[in-house]
């Protein structure tokens, strides 16, 4: 939807101040139905403006001026690149977030899932623009390092207040930039899709999405969050096969199942932990054997 709405005559500024504003409005309206208040704590504001620069002004931008001169092959495995920052620095500021051996072993099944499904389209990895190629990278370790201060830093609100504010703080920083740079409301013509392309954007992927993403972040943490990452070009392939009448190779089939295998492996280490917990026998306190023994020897 990113290059439908380049592709259409949105410069990349004005795309991502359109689907901001219909995410944040969106986002409003979810939150006033359900009468959530507000936070109170300055503090907390000020930590989800960092949110909002982190997790989608920077990103944002990078992914959307990158996808000028980057192909869809090279943007996917960069972009799988997410979880890769997380599990480097989740442990340095997240106790519960420790390097265990499911999850290195699960990043390295996931990764080699995602080299295997763009691995046909990397021949031509050097006619890439190298300012995209890093344009993409830097995105992904803003998500990576947004995916940590997030689990750190927000904590105590429902996962629609970190989502509203977040997006609209981040459409106060874009708007204004948008209209000093871009200047819609003089340059730019988009077509048809191309306004389709930011309804879309707005609804699902600045608004839904962001509140999926807060409630993952709260129930499974950093570093399984991330994990998302590994299925955007599995979605991709699966898209341009309905929608397009791409071929879905063999590659890509092997790719896909080691991609969900490696979200598997990374998820297993707390879904042995919570069997082990369900089946685990009650063990009563110091003493209470002893008593039962006695009443029932009398």
């Amino acid at each position: 939807w990113i290059k439908i709405g380049l592709e259409g005559g949105l410069p990349p500024l004005t795309l991502i101040a359109g689907r901001l504003t219909l995410g944040a409005l969106f986002l409003a309206v979810v939150v006033a139905l359900a009468r959530q208040e507000l936070p109170r704590s300055p503090r907390m504001y000020g930590h989800l403006v960092v949110m909002s620069i982190l997790n989608v002004v920077l990103p944002f931008i990078l992914i959307t001026v990158g996808e000028q001169s980057i192909d869809s092959a090279l943007a996917s495995i960069l972009n799988a690149t997410v979880p890769l920052t997380v599990i480097v620095v989740a442990p340095m500021f997240l106790p519960d977030e420790r390097i265990t051996l499911p999850r290195v072993a699960g990043l390295a099944v996931g990764f080699a899932g995602v080299i295997l499904l763009v691995a046909p389209d990397l021949v031509n990895m050097g006619d890439s623009d190298l300012t995209g190629e890093l344009m993409m990278l830097g995105s992904s370790i803003c998500y990576g390092i947004g995916n940590v201060y997030s689990r750190r830093h927000v904590q105590g609100l429902r996962p629609m207040i970190p989502a509203l504010l977040q997006v609209t703080f981040a459409a106060l920083i874009i708007i204004p930039l948008a209209l000093v740079i871009d200047r819609p409301f003089t340059t730019v013509s988009p077509a048809p899709e191309a306004i389709a392309a930011v309804i879309w954007l707005g609804l699902l992927g600045s608004g839904v999405a962001y509140l999926c993403y807060f409630t993952l972040l709260q129930h499974w943490g950093a570093t399984r969050t991330s994990m998302v990452a590994y299925l955007l070009p599995v979605v991709g392939i699966f898209l341009g096969a309905i929608v397009l009448g791409d071929p879905v190779t063999l590659n890509r089939i092997a790719g896909t199942a080691l991609v969900l295998a490696g979200i598997a492996i990374v998820n297993s280490g707390a879904a042995v932990r919570r069997y082990q917990g369900r089946n685990a026998e009650p063990v009563p306190p110091a003493g209470v054997p002893e008593a039962i023994d006695a009443v029932e020897s009398r």
